[in-house]
């Protein structure tokens, strides 16, 4: 007997279903990306994170919290994002231990040709593939189990 026997069959098609096709898409969509406009998913995660932004830019602290990101992930990737160019750091006017992470006009070009091309292979490959009631419950899923996960999470020090 295994730890995993204590999953239903139900459980288990749910759960490797959920990781086998997380697992899948993220392979997927990095690849398009890495095709279209040569991103990877992190690049454009960082990227679109900071587009989004009146300003193109935001504190490290505060896109570490929007990407969920580890900070040691997120510092070496803002590194070499900064080394081809995509992005700039700026000391922090507010607070000068801390510093700002701003799309260069280079990384603004870059997200905005690959965003449209990101998002037609997000609903080839994904939202086209389910029904609007499937989207409902995906929906409502990951807002239950987000849910779960921050009134688990041990509180920080």
């Amino acid at each position: 007997m295994t730890a995993f026997d204590a999953l239903s069959e139900r459980e288990r098609r749910a759960w490797y279903g959920f990781l086998g096709m997380q697992e899948d898409l993220r392979r997927h969509l990095n690849r398009q990306l890495l095709r279209d406009s040569g991103l990877s998913l992190a690049d454009f995660s960082v990227l679109s994170g900071l587009s989004n932004q009146p300003d193109g830019s935001l504190r490290i602290f505060e896109l570490r919290e929007l990407l969920r990101w580890e900070k040691t992930r997120l510092t070496h990737q803002i590194s070499r994002m900064i080394s081809r160019g995509l992005l700039e750091r700026r000391p922090c006017a507010e607070d000068n231990r801390g510093s700002h992470v701003t799309l260069t006009e280079e990384g603004r070009a870059v997200i905005d040709k690959a965003a449209p091309l990101h998002i037609a292979d997000v609903r080839r490959t994904f939202l086209d593939a389910v029904s609007p009631r499937q989207l409902d419950t995906l929906a409502a899923l990951s807002e239950a189990v987000l849910e779960s996960i921050e009134e688990n999470e041990p509180a920080e020090d």
